[in-house]
């Protein structure tokens, strides 16, 4: 993947002599002792925070841990996980060329979708993320990721397919790898999602 842009900005994270990664890890303690949400922090087995590269280009976002992720404090570890991987290896990367990470960092009881308080809650931590990984472009997996992120009530087949711009980040929304697993035909526009996004940053993946 070619070298991430640097902008001249400077910012109180950029003014420090902590490297991203540090930064994150502040954010990650900070979340791994949250209960803003109490139900959340007394179900759940730990915190799921983020993983990659804390200066990657590409910022994958998606809605919540699962049982595979509050089990194994990752994002992305269960068999949506495990096809996500496939997706970018099919890019021509590798799971740590990305920074994912989810906007709750805690798993809702059996599953559910988070709410719009426990989003609200969880926000700060995202933002945070986002203004250290300063990724050039975002990918909402999922309609919960795309509605927190961008405040918007589209449906996924609406928002696909162009780009939204948040802070300095592009921003592209597609299906959630879960969907693809119940509805296998949606694999093509999660394909054609993929290669829009790569002839953007110069990248032909035809």
């Amino acid at each position: 993947m070619p070298p991430k842009r640097t902008t001249g900005g400077s910012t109180a994270a950029q003014a420090t002599d902590s490297t991203p990664q540090q930064r994150l890890d502040v954010i990650a303690e900070a979340v791994s002792r949250c209960v803003r949400c109490q139900e959340l922090a007394d179900t759940r087995t730990q915190t799921v925070f983020g993983v990659g590269n804390p200066e990657a280009r590409i910022m994958f976002v998606g809605e919540a841990p699962g049982a595979d992720e509050d089990r194994q404090g990752e994002p992305f570890v269960g068999r949506a996980g495990q096809l996500l991987n496939k997706i970018i290896e099919a890019c021509k990367l590798q799971r740590s060329d990305i920074y994912i990470a989810n906007i709750l960092k805690c798993r809702p009881p059996g599953n559910r979708n988070p709410s719009d308080t426990e989003a609200a809650n969880c926000r700060e931590y995202l933002d945070a993320q986002i203004r250290i990984v300063s990724p050039e472009y975002i990918v909402c997996w999922g309609s919960i990721a795309a509605k927190n992120l961008l405040n918007s009530d589209e449906t996924i087949g609406k928002m696909r397919g162009k780009f939204y711009e948040y802070g300095q980040a592009k921003v592209l929304c597609t299906y959630h790898p879960s969907y693809l697993l119940r509805n296998p035909a949606a694999k093509k526009p999660v394909w054609e999602d993929m290669q829009f996004l790569f002839k953007d940053m110069g990248i032909d993946l035809v």
